[in-house]
């Protein structure tokens, strides 16, 4: 089924790093086919450097849905490219299409591949931010820890040190606190999910990955965006 067919997946990084955008686009490439939906990721130039704190994320809501409403008609489905879901349900409301976070999407996934998920978060403040949704979501008690690797978005860029943080992060949700699988907290992170998973012996989820894989099975699948009451209003 040809990408015409299905509409396209659009991620939209809600920063304004182009360095981020494309170190998500490299990590959704295998999800890419010639005969599946096509995959665009976007940076939304609106944005701040890095979103790293509520003021960020409450900030980022008007411009991401108008980034969003002119690419209606041609998405299959849009996914947001923060561990913050900003403004997820404002977008679910505004579109017909599938609108899926990457936060929500990691975590549902690390329960399908172990009993207990730990997060590396990138700064201390995001970690409140970060457990109040957990609790939203209900799956606080399969939470084994979130802690944090003290690095802000634009000092990702550091790729020695970001790993070497990450792995000794990591380690300790994984010996400390009983991680059984890893959820990278930022979707800065996307191209240490490799070789973090290597060092740490445990699955690893890079949470666009995970984010845009459940967005191509809507898509191909013919879902909607309106499900349930949504679909009745």
């Amino acid at each position: 089924m040809s990408s015409e067919r299905h509409g396209t997946v659009y991620v939209i990084n809600p920063n304004s790093s182009t360095a981020v955008t494309q170190g998500i686009d490299a990590a959704v490439a295998p999800l890419r086919s010639t005969d599946g939906p096509a995959i665009a990721c976007l940076t939304l130039a609106e944005g701040p450097a890095g979103i790293q704190s509520q003021r960020d994320v409450d900030g980022i809501v008007g411009p991401l849905l108008a980034r969003a409403a002119p690419l209606e008609d041609e998405a299959g489905a849009f996914v947001i490219a923060c561990f913050s879901d900003p403004g997820l349900h404002a977008l679910r409301e505004q579109s017909s299409r599938p609108v899926l976070g990457i936060a929500e999407c990691g975590v549902l996934t690390a329960l399908t591949l172990g009993q207990r998920f730990g997060v590396i978060a990138i700064l201390p403040t995001s970690i409140p931010r970060h457990l109040r949704y957990f609790g939203a979501m209900g799956v606080s008690a399969r939470l084994a820890g979130d802690r944090a690797i003290g690095l802000g978005v634009t000092e990702l860029a550091d790729e020695e040190r970001t790993l070497a943080r990450m792995s000794e992060v990591g380690r300790v949700l994984r010996d400390t606190d009983g991680a059984d699988v890893i959820v990278m907290g930022c979707a800065g992170m996307a191209r240490f999910r490799d070789p973090l998973e290597a060092a740490l012996g445990v699955p690893v989820v890079e949470p666009t990955q995970a984010a845009v894989a459940m967005a191509l099975g809507r898509v191909c699948l013919g879902w909607s965006g309106k499900t349930g009451r949504g679909a009745a209003a």
